[in-house]
């Protein structure tokens, strides 16, 4: 069975200026590659919200689904948690369905940002999916931790981020290209691959700079809260868009689900 995504990210900001990039709808598809836009639909009071989603990452086509999230915002020991449960509508999204969750970790000077999350593969299939895109799944999800990173602790535009990850990369390409064009035997592969494989500079994001498996320690479980963005609560969601917002907007738990629980 394919092991589920896990990806932690420790980001030198404040609670309150993480939980603001991470659950605001502009802000959250500033940096996270998985989303272009956010819709809130109304919800029934007390249901865990209601929400559907856009990414047009594929060129041509507009990938949408649909989902529900639920989330705790201030618990005892400082942390913050929020799940999800979502579909998808178009035949070419590599996820037809999946479930995760967010959780933010005070650790010092640092919050501990961290998601883990599964799904069924759309049009890939599970072989195809194993082995290709669920690796660039998780790779989009700590490359879009860490460009959040630079963000908040270095002030790096995500756009500006994107864009000169562009240009670098593609200086870099194009330089390796004309080395094996213009050159000739062993060293100018040799050359080309240096240029490849040279470290990103320090103000670039990375995906290796983010955790991919948790702490010795430390398991990878859905809060508790997850019990309530079931499979039931999904089918409910409604047709009809309002306003944006984050997927992980945390609605406030209802009473009986007191701040206690994880």
């Amino acid at each position: 069975m394919p092991q589920r995504i896990y990806v932690e990210a420790p980001i030198r900001a404040a609670m309150p200026a993480l939980w603001e990039a991470t659950q605001d709808p502009v802000a959250h598809a500033s940096w996270d590659l998985r989303f272009s836009s956010i819709t809130l639909l109304p919800t029934p009071a007390g249901s865990p919200q209601q929400f559907r989603y856009e990414n047009r990452t594929v060129p041509g086509a507009t990938l949408t689904g649909v989902g529900i999230s639920l989330g705790e915002r201030h618990r005892p020991d400082g942390s913050c948690t929020s799940a999800l449960r979502f579909r998808a509508h178009s035949r070419l999204s590599p996820i037809a369905s999946g479930h995760g969750y967010w959780r933010y970790l005070p650790d010092g000077a640092v919050v501990r940002f961290v998601t883990g999350y599964d799904y069924v593969p759309g049009w890939q299939g599970a072989a195809l999916d194993r082995v290709l895109v669920r690796p660039v799944i998780g790779w989009m999800t700590a490359w879009s931790f860490d460009r959040l990173r630079l963000w908040l602790e270095h002030d790096v535009n995500p756009q500006s981020a994107l864009a000169r990850t562009v240009v670098v990369h593609g200086v870099r390409l194009g330089a390796a290209t004309g080395v094996v064009v213009l050159l000739d035997g062993p060293l100018a592969w040799a050359a080309a691959a240096a240029l490849i494989l040279l470290p990103a500079p320090v103000r670039l994001p990375r995906a290796r700079r983010c955790l991919r498996r948790p702490p010795t320690g430390r398991a990878d479980t859905p809060p508790r809260i997850s019990d309530q963005v079931d499979e039931a609560a999904l089918a409910a969601v409604g047709p009809s868009p309002t306003e944006a917002v984050s997927p992980h907007s945390a609605r406030p738990a209802p009473p009986d689900q007191g701040a206690s629980r994880s």
